[in-house]
């Protein structure tokens, strides 16, 4: 009998044998402003994987961007950062901290995470009635907190150039400033296991293109602790813990295990996939975040199903502990969008088809 979504998802996840690798694409806004009608077209061809897409869902011309992705509009955050966009639909950058100055620290009085998401009201009993309708479907249920839940929110607050000189310098006040963006998203943490999701997911971006952005020893230092503090409840509950980072984090997949990560969400060509091969396959679920630097948006449909099959084979295995996920920036001409799903649809049974060794 063939599996659930949600079993094979769970069996992938923890390396017990899944029928097929859990795949996601998900398209920005960006693209969809840029292609519309033709991106569209795509869509359709692919409905294994855009089950729910309906032709003609988006009124182009007047789409409303959620805030911090409007161009030219500035948005300020329930912490007080205030953002601004350059391109419609893709999220801006933090341009004003409201604790550049230590001295705003005394009077600082975060949001309340039970009332105000990080940008707008929090409506916890109808994501509550949400996750136990979709528990009784039999569906897999998720929680997440804010993408930047901690080391991005600190930089948001401070100012990038601000914090690396107080991680540099060991101020104490870091740490105050740590424990209250750590208790804020500890009452998060807590509604999600009350409701006891399948897998908590936490987000933020810790690399840069060829290094992480702080050392691996001040990352242990300063991070790992309160990773802990918020990922060891999850594992306690029998709760996946779920880790996205964009940029290159090979020196701090130690610390991501050690924190009890289950399912890590790194850059392909950015790590290196044979990084990934020798030093992560087996040791956490890789959700791999498919390129969007360089081969998806100006390669060949025969690079892209190339880089696809590479990926599948030496990161997967029967057992599973490979899925994959993908967005959809500029410039991606929507040839390469179908060239993409084809690829992945074609190799999402690689290892239960007959064709994997």
């Amino acid at each position: 009998m063939s599996l659930s979504q949600r079993e094979n998802y769970l069996r992938n996840a923890t390396m017990t044998g899944p029928e097929w690798m859990p795949v996601t694409v998900v398209i920005s806004d960006a693209t969809w402003d840029q292609l519309r009608e033709d991106l569209e077209e795509v869509v359709v061809r692919h409905p294994k994987l855009f089950p729910d897409f309906q032709p003609g869902w988006r009124n182009y011309d007047n789409y409303q961007f959620t805030p911090a992705h409007r161009a030219g509009e500035r948005f300020t955050d329930s912490w007080g950062c205030v953002w601004e966009s350059a391109i419609d639909g893709i999220e801006g950058v933090v341009v004003e901290n409201p604790l550049a100055d230590w001295e705003a620290l005394a009077d600082y009085q975060p949001p309340d995470p039970l009332l105000e998401a990080d940008r707008g009201p929090a409506y916890w009993p109808e994501i509550r009635q949400g996750i136990n309708a979709a528990r009784e479907r039999g569906e897999l249920t998720t929680g997440s907190l804010a993408h930047g839940f901690l080391f991005m929110r600190l930089c948001y607050l401070r100012g990038f150039e601000n914090l690396m000189i107080d991680i540099a310098t060991q101020d104490p006040r870091l740490q105050h400033l740590i424990d209250m963006v750590v208790e804020h998203n500890y009452q998060i943490v807590q509604q999600w296991l009350q409701m006891q999701v399948d897998v908590v997911m936490f987000g933020e971006d810790l690399g840069t293109q060829t290094a992480s952005i702080i050392s691996p020893a001040d990352f242990h230092a300063w991070i790992t602790p309160s990773y802990k503090k918020l990922m060891h409840p999850c594992c306690q509950a029998d709760a996946l813990v779920y880790l996205h980072s964009d940029g290159y984090i090979m020196d701090l997949m130690d610390e991501f295990v050690e924190c009890g990560i289950d399912i890590i969400n790194p850059q392909d060509l950015c790590n290196g996939i044979d990084n990934l091969a020798a030093e992560i396959k087996g040791r956490m679920c890789i959700c791999l975040d498919i390129d969007r630097q360089k081969i998806v948006p100006y390669g060949t449909r025969q690079e892209i199903r190339d880089l696809i099959e590479e990926e599948v084979r030496k990161l997967g295995s029967p057992q599973g502990g490979l899925e994959m996920i993908v967005g959809i920036y500029p410039p991606t001409p929507a040839q390469n969008v179908d060239a993409l799903c084809e690829a992945l649809e074609d190799y999402q049974t690689y290892w239960w088809d007959g064709r994997g060794g």
